[in-house]
């Protein structure tokens, strides 16, 4: 198993250095992941960086830590997407841009890269094509986990969170000991609003309008490749990994 990198370059921005340096692999591999939420996504992102060395670049942790982070020692690009974000409003494409552009070097990490979360349109797409020619480097393809709709609806409406501590249980794959009570804490299990049938349907309604552009830019590039996300991560994992194995 290769080391695994702290990522602090991608999640504090420039001025931060990576330390936990994995073992560079023999030949960097460059993808980016799509997926609706639901799919498990991001446990195949974790199990990819694991078992083939790339780093996982997630726009989503760049935020959370942000929010974290005094405003003073925030970039200006950072800034405008906190602001965006506790206002309603969607993080502009110019933004989000800038904020990947902050963060070049990581592009070139010998490690190379998974890029979750980012593009989420044709603009950032056609942007991030850019970006990589001018730095010499050739994505691998573009991984995108899918599932039929009623199979994400029964995911995301059987999850449970405690009101305390925020942990997450599922009704039938992973029930806490005691009915409606957390097993850490004791706190309430809740339902929270969006894991609800009806808004899950609104969400991916939202995003297969989103991606479906998205998902062309790159089929017609010859770089998508579509997984099944049935069955358990490691099955999702072995069934990605032969497909990329046949594009070799």
């Amino acid at each position: 198993m290769l080391a695994k990198n702290d990522r602090a370059a991608w999640i504090k921005g420039p001025a931060a250095h990576c330390s936990n340096l994995p073992q560079i692999p023999a030949r960097p591999r460059y993808f980016i992941l799509l997926g609706a939420p639901g799919v498990g996504k991001g446990t195949q992102a974790e199990l990819l960086s694991e078992r083939l060395g790339a780093c996982q670049l997630s726009t989503g942790d760049v935020f959370r830590a942000a929010k974290s982070t005094a405003e003073c020692d925030r970039s200006p690009a950072i800034n405008s997407a906190l602001e965006a974000m506790q206002r309603g409003e969607l993080v502009t494409d110019e933004t989000v841009l800038d904020i990947i552009k902050e963060r070049t070097t990581c592009m070139r990490c010998r490690s190379g890269f998974l890029l979750d979360g980012f593009p989420r349109t044709v603009y950032q797409a056609e942007a991030l094509t850019k970006l990589l020619a001018s730095e010499r480097i050739k994505l691998d393809a573009v991984l995108s986990y899918e599932l039929p709709l009623d199979t994400i609806v029964a995911r995301l409406s059987g999850r449970r969170t405690c009101e305390k501590c925020k942990a997450v249980y599922h009704v039938q794959t992973k029930p806490p000991k005691v009915e409606g009570t957390c097993d850490a804490c004791g706190g309430r299990l809740i339902q929270r609003d969006d894991d609800r049938p009806e808004s899950v349907k609104v969400r991916m309604a939202a995003y297969a309008a989103s991606t479906a552009s998205l998902a062309d830019y790159y089929r017609k590039r010859n770089l998508l490749v579509s997984v099944s996300a049935e069955g358990s991560p490691e099955a999702i994992y072995q069934r990605t990994e032969k497909m990329l194995e046949a594009r070799a």
